[in-house]
């Protein structure tokens, strides 16, 4: 609802009580019986009468001043006012001007007054509800029978075609799932090429794979290839505290994925509502497993869309209901891992188009030394290395600012301004050449990349590896010799000084998940 008519509505509310309570306090005529009237009149102290046939009711102005006004009711009969008023002994000198039927008294207008701020409160009410519907159409989706407020309507946002704005040249690194997307994108555009062979579709696609590694993109991509509508919301936006709201907001989205078909609903994070049910308190009758169950029925159940397709991603497909995973459901998984090395040297080139990179800058080269970064951490190296260019006046990036990035990535901004004995300095040094003298020594731990006993974060300093092969399976021995190097800073420091400090207690730390992980 536009901010002009709430505005103009709270005025007209205030002006008509201000209004009413005004003339409450100066039009309230005084109530005298008959006699005292006819007392009055024969003073000389009415100059006006008005009067109503339908009930015989008067008001007398007074003379003196218009404002006081007396209400009286004269004798039912035929006689008219003025006949009366002639018997009583009224002289033609003291007759007051009679005025018939006076339908605009003060007392009728100031009970108008009162219809005044209810028609207007209904007015505003109906304004509100009808732009809350017209949302609906734009960003928002959801027309279909609501509760109060659009309690039950769905807020998952609208993307139209036009808006969408990725296509599968914005995601790079993840080529097995894009060629699975691909299928997608084909039926949506050419259903026939299919249908004419008895293939159908899968009715849901779900994304698995870490945080950060593009499963949102991808599902924008097929959206903006196929050229559809595309909904997306998240899972936790079905859930509420009362009992049936998630369901509801369901066969909402459902309802107006159906009208825009062909189209495409993106769920996000659907762990938040698809969990294995049974497994809380409450049972069947909890408020998430009833939404579970309804997306259930909307994705299998008697009316087979062949043209609406649900894409959904988690990064928790070990908690999901089996009904959720089975055939005819989410009957296609599709894994979206972090990048290899040429997935990230892809995605480094994705995100330097629209900047300007130095003639000597090698984006393979920060590949190689971005091992286990998915695709959202490079987005951000590279957000992070304009930033620093930016803040040093430089008109382009170069690789001092790529790698100064990555640094601020992996252990975050340095901490120039901590207050560090020499001593802690000296500790601090002993500790990462410790670590870099062991990865130099022992055979499976990749180059040592850079030394830096700057703190950054909650780190005193670091030895960063890399530049080595990406790793999917790793030997005893491997993980033998990365343990020896995680433990060469605190080697070093019960060497050099016969004790050691707290420093290496991250270390400690995960040495001890990597065992854990062998045993």
């Amino acid at each position: 609802m536009s901010k002009k008519i709430l505005i103009g509505g709270i005025a007209i509310i205030v002006l008509s009580l201000a209004l009413y309570l005004v003339s409450g306090a100066t039009a309230q005529p005084t109530r005298i019986n008959w006699g005292e009237a006819v007392k009055k009149a024969q003073n000389g102290e009415f100059a006006t009468i008005e009067t109503n046939s339908n009930n015989h009711s008067i008001i007398l102005v007074s003379k003196s001043d218009s404002s006081v006004r007396f209400a009286s009711v004269y004798p039912a009969g035929k006689a008219k006012l003025d006949e009366i008023l002639d018997k009583a002994g009224v002289t033609q000198d003291k007759f007051p001007q009679i005025e018939n039927d006076v339908s605009n008294s003060p007392d009728r207008w100031r009970g108008m007054l009162l219809f005044v701020p209810i028609i207007t409160m209904f007015a505003l009410l109906f304004f509100y509800m009808r732009s809350r519907r017209e949302s609906g159409g734009g960003l928002r989706t959801g027309r279909g029978p609501s509760g109060a407020m659009g309690f039950t309507r769905n807020s998952g946002k609208l993307i139209v075609p036009q808006r969408v704005g990725v296509t599968f040249q914005d995601v790079a690194g993840a080529d097995e799932a894009k060629q699975e997307l691909e299928e997608i994108v084909e039926f949506l555009k050419q259903p026939e090429r299919f249908t004419k062979l008895g293939a159908r579709i899968p009715k849901g696609v779900l994304l698995v794979g870490p945080p950060g590694t593009g499963k949102t993109l991808l599902a924008k991509a097929v959206a903006g290839e196929a050229n559809v509508p595309f909904i997306s919301i998240s899972g936790s936006e079905f859930v509420e505290i009362y009992v049936g709201v998630g369901a509801a907001r369901v066969r909402d989205l459902f309802e107006r994925a159906k009208k825009m078909a062909p189209c495409i609903i993106f769920i996000d994070e659907v762990d938040a509502v698809g969990r294995k049910r049974g497994s809380r308190a409450g049972g069947g009758t909890e408020e998430r497993e009833q939404t579970l169950n309804q997306i259930l029925v909307e994705m299998d159940g008697f009316d087979s869309q062949t043209n609406v397709i649900v894409l959904a991603a988690t990064n928790r497909a070990d908690v999901l209901d089996p009904a959720f995973l089975r055939p005819g459901r989410f009957d296609r998984q599709v894994m979206v891992d972090n990048p290899d090395y040429m997935g990230r040297s892809q995605i480094l080139k994705v995100h330097a188009r629209s900047k300007p990179l130095d003639s000597g800058v090698d984006l393979e080269r920060i590949a190689k030394q971005t091992p286990g970064f998915s695709g959202a951490d490079l987005a951000n190296l590279m957000n992070e290395a304009a930033i620093l260019s930016a803040r040093r006046n430089k008109t382009s990036i170069g690789l001092s600012e790529l790698e100064e990035a990555i640094d601020r990535v992996v252990a975050g901004p340095e901490r120039k301004s901590r207050i560090i004995s020499e001593r802690e300095k000296v500790i601090t040094a002993y500790h990462e050449v410790g670590h870099a003298l062991v990865a130099k020594l022992v055979k499976n731990v990749d180059p040592v990349q850079k030394i830096s006993i700057v703190a950054r974060g909650r780190m005193g300093g670091y030895t960063r590896v890399g530049a080595g092969d990406d790793r999917t399976l790793w030997t005893r021995s491997q993980l033998e010799d990365f343990m020896a190097f995680a433990l060469g800073g605190h080697a070093a420091e019960e060497l050099m000084f016969g004790e050691v400090t707290t420093g290496p207690s991250n270390d400690i730390e995960r040495v001890t998940s990597i065992a854990r992980s062998m045993v």
